[in-house]
């Protein structure tokens, strides 16, 4: 891959629209009857916002989610609309500097407050639950179940949509009928395992494992849902390689979870503010962000 934009980008500044919202990773702007998101090269951990920037991070994230977005159209919509955003927007061509390849026009959507998790192996706080309860976020799996060992069919454990600074938590299927209403959840459900199941065959035959992914979904004319946000990108799933993989220990990894492991020999006690990260575990962790979009996209 070779990147555009040959900065480090923590916040974009558009002064032609208005900020919608400055999230942990991306800022959205209101072009009116679409919204413009940038993903910047912010990087988050353990629900904190590191000081640091990932050099190629917010490229990588907007590449990824658009390949997603269009291997996945035939299972549900989604909001993307163009990453030519000059195109329909002339006027952003002065601020085309913060925007090249990190930034995508998308359809406004009124999104779901949950957040649409799917486990196809298990690891991470799942692979903690089950050895203390023989669970995973409430569901009873079956026992002998080895530390990142693959699931025999993928489960759906949605969470709360947390604020930044706040921690999303683990909540059960009937809870989340309660938020979003049984026919909505259902659908989310059905919809998240389809995606994942038709992303992790895929990605297996480019050498990755998709471990767990979260998806997000809104609503469009009403009732209509949709695909929105990013997907399948090394912010919100666990990748790892298939070459490497053996069950019974933790695995190495193309995602985040290299600067999560780093923050955690540190010592940091998890609570704001992060701490900086060093300039080789910064180059490394761009190194994996882009191996897996080259090894998923070729």
């Amino acid at each position: 891959m070779d990147i555009e934009n040959k900065n480090i980008i923590l916040e974009s500044n558009i002064n032609s629209y208005e900020l919608l919202n400055r999230g942990k990773v991306r800022d959205l702007y209101n072009l009116g009857d679409n919204l413009l998101i940038v993903s910047s090269d912010r990087i988050s951990a353990y629900d904190s916002v590191l000081p640091s920037g990932i050099f190629g991070k917010g490229e990588v994230l907007t590449k990824l989610s658009k390949f997603w977005f269009s291997l996945t159209e035939d299972i549900v919509e989604n909001h993307f609309i163009t990453e030519k955003i000059t195109e329909l927007y002339p006027d952003l061509e002065k601020d085309i500097d913060q925007l090249a390849g990190r930034s995508m026009v998308v359809k406004k959507a009124k999104p779901l407050p949950i957040e649409c998790i799917v486990r196809g192996y298990i690891t991470g706080s799942g692979w903690s639950e089950y050895k203390k309860q023989g669970t995973v976020c409430g569901l009873k799996l079956k026992e002998g179940l080895i530390e990142s060992e693959k699931l025999d069919e993928p489960i759906f454990t949605p969470s709360t949509k947390a604020e930044q600074g706040e921690h999303d938590e683990n909540i059960s299927f009937e809870k989340c009928s309660e938020i979003v209403g049984d026919e909505i959840a259902n659908k989310v459900k059905d919809l998240s395992i389809k995606i994942y199941s038709k992303a992790r065959d895929y990605a297996e035959s480019k050498g990755i494992l998709i471990a767990d992914t979260k998806f997000e979904f809104g609503l469009v004319d009403e009732n209509k849902i949709i695909l929105i946000d990013e997907v399948l990108t090394p912010d919100s799933s666990r990748f790892w390689p298939k070459s490497l993989y053996e069950a019974g220990r933790g695995q190495q990894s193309y995602d985040k979870q290299f600067v999560r492991d780093y923050l955690t020999s540190v010592g940091w006690d998890k609570k704001p503010p992060a701490p900086e990260l060093p300039d080789e575990i910064s180059k490394k962790t761009t190194e994996k962000y882009v191996e897996v979009l080259d090894l998923l996209t070729n």
